[in-house]
């Protein structure tokens, strides 16, 4: 019904794109409080807030997989937006796509076995959909 809302962060810059842990006790984002668009992670009050990733372009739009283990987001550290994926920590963090074309908003399989993300071209205004499992 939209009642109880309640503000988890407070700083001058956008914290965007908020996703729900699998068990329900954090909740990651994207956040330009470092003067970067960097992805962070808090417990679900809003309590200890912090960087998972640390990178000169833009690291958005996080996706917790269903175990909760890892965390898909796009990055624009390639010179293009990639999918990359990072262990929930914010440790080994690896590029998925590694493509010439804008690849971004990743969402993960029920399973956990693949991720949806959508992909243009530079010189083609047509999104399309595509899926890549993992290994």
């Amino acid at each position: 019904d939209g009642s109880s809302q309640r503000r988890l962060t407070n700083n001058s810059d956008d914290d965007e794109s908020p996703a729900w842990s699998p068990d329900g006790g954090s909740i990651a984002f994207y956040s330009w409080r470092d003067g970067n668009r960097e992805i962070y992670v808090m417990n679900a009050d809003g309590s200890s807030q912090r960087r998972l990733t640390n990178n000169t372009a833009y690291d958005t739009d996080p996706a917790w997989s269903p175990d909760g283990r890892f965390i898909a987001f796009e990055s624009y550290r390639d010179g293009n937006a990639e999918i990359y994926v990072m262990n929930a920590d914010g440790s080994n963090q690896r590029n998925l796509t590694n493509r010439s074309d804008n690849d971004g908003h990743p969402t993960w399989s029920p399973d956990g076995r693949s991720i949806a993300f959508h992909s243009w071209l530079d010189d083609d205004a047509q999104v399309e959909i595509y899926v890549m499992d993992l290994r």
